[in-house]
């Protein structure tokens, strides 16, 4: 049986994976720091899911206790790193730069390291598409050049694409990185767009709702970003003996590595998430609309060509399935004039 080690088992996704890799008979290791980013409460109910589940073991620790970090690889030896753990939120960036530096960068290069020291077989590690950034080339594709992100967060997301590499071709570590779009689903974190745009219709608040809702996302639902990393983690990356330096391939290497999209391949219109929002919950939502925040790009649009070749999958949950099952899980964690 392979040992996982997830890191942000207690964050949305991570809480989806953990479930996963144990319904699959897995061993899972979950570390998180449960910070306070958002409601610590809602990560600790997410958490009670798994703990006393046999085969699951958690542990609290900072990514950025260099110390710590190699004793928990040391004392664990994982056969797989899913590293889910980071400085989460593109806005946010701009307020607390260095909560990203230790975190994202930081704390990546210890679990690097662990890898290094502990003969890991496979590094899976969370990007984010926000590392597109100024790009306008729809949809974007893996094999485009990111060298222009436009928030921190995007940047430190690039890094840890960077630093992934250089340990792959160091010490032929593999590594594959997940750029997620958009993803959303039940469970999913407060600062995000569907909860918070649900907390306040159902409160009778105004939402506000940037560049006038004209803004085009590739909504992922959770379950779909799950699959295609339980099926990633299962394909150790070879080097592509095709890549040229001449011609440098972004999306490969001559080392182990490996970048996928995971998005839904079909970006919806912000007013049309809203609407589909506002018929779920059966309330007409009040809407404040705004110009385009910094840091913000106006569309995403995942190529997932690569995905499907390499693992056959690609996410396909429409939007009207995925909202749906959102509110009904809100509405049960969240019964009529109770909050948590």
């Amino acid at each position: 049986m392979r040992t996982v080690l997830v890191t942000g088992a207690a964050g949305f996704i991570g809480f989806h994976l953990s479930k996963a890799l144990l319904g699959r008979g897995q061993r899972v290791l979950g570390l998180d720091n449960l910070n306070d980013y958002y409601n610590v409460q809602l990560k600790k109910d997410r958490l009670s899911q798994l703990l006393g589940r046999q085969d699951f073991h958690f542990e609290q620790l900072e990514l950025a206790d260099r110390s710590g970090m190699e004793q928990f690889f040391a004392r664990h030896r994982p056969d797989v790193v899913i590293n889910l753990a980071a400085q989460a939120g593109v806005r946010y960036s701009l307020t607390n730069p260095h909560a990203y530096a230790e975190s994202n960068l930081v704390g990546f290069l210890n679990v690097l390291e662990g890898c290094r020291h502990n003969q890991v077989k496979h590094l899976v590690y969370a990007s984010s598409s926000s590392v597109y950034g100024a790009n306008t080339q729809m949809p974007f594709s893996v094999h485009h050049n990111v060298d222009h992100p436009v928030s921190l967060y995007a940047a430190t997301k690039k890094a840890n694409e960077l630093m992934a590499h250089t340990y792959s071709h160091l010490y032929r570590l593999p590594t594959t990185g997940l750029r997620f779009f958009t993803v959303y689903g039940p469970w999913g974190r407060p600062d995000m767009a569907l909860y918070s745009f649900t907390e306040a219709i159902l409160s009778g608040r105004t939402i506000d709702v940037y560049n006038h809702g004209k803004m085009r996302r590739d909504f992922t639902y959770v379950d779909d970003i799950v699959e295609g990393i339980v099926r990633v983690a299962d394909r150790i990356p070879e080097p592509n003996p095709t890549w040229s330096g001449a011609h440098p391939d972004p999306g490969t290497s001559s080392a182990p590595y490996k970048i996928y999209n995971i998005g839904n391949n079909q970006p919806v219109e912000l007013l049309h998430f809203i609407g589909t929002l506002e018929k779920c919950l059966g309330i007409e939502a009040k809407k404040n609309l705004l110009p385009m925040q910094a840091g913000d790009v106006p569309a995403t649009y995942a190529d997932v060509d690569d995905l499907m070749r390499d693992v056959g999958f690609r996410p396909a949950t429409p939007i009207e399935v995925g909202i749906s099952r959102f509110v009904e899980w809100y509405r049960s964690y969240h019964p009529a004039g109770q909050t948590r």
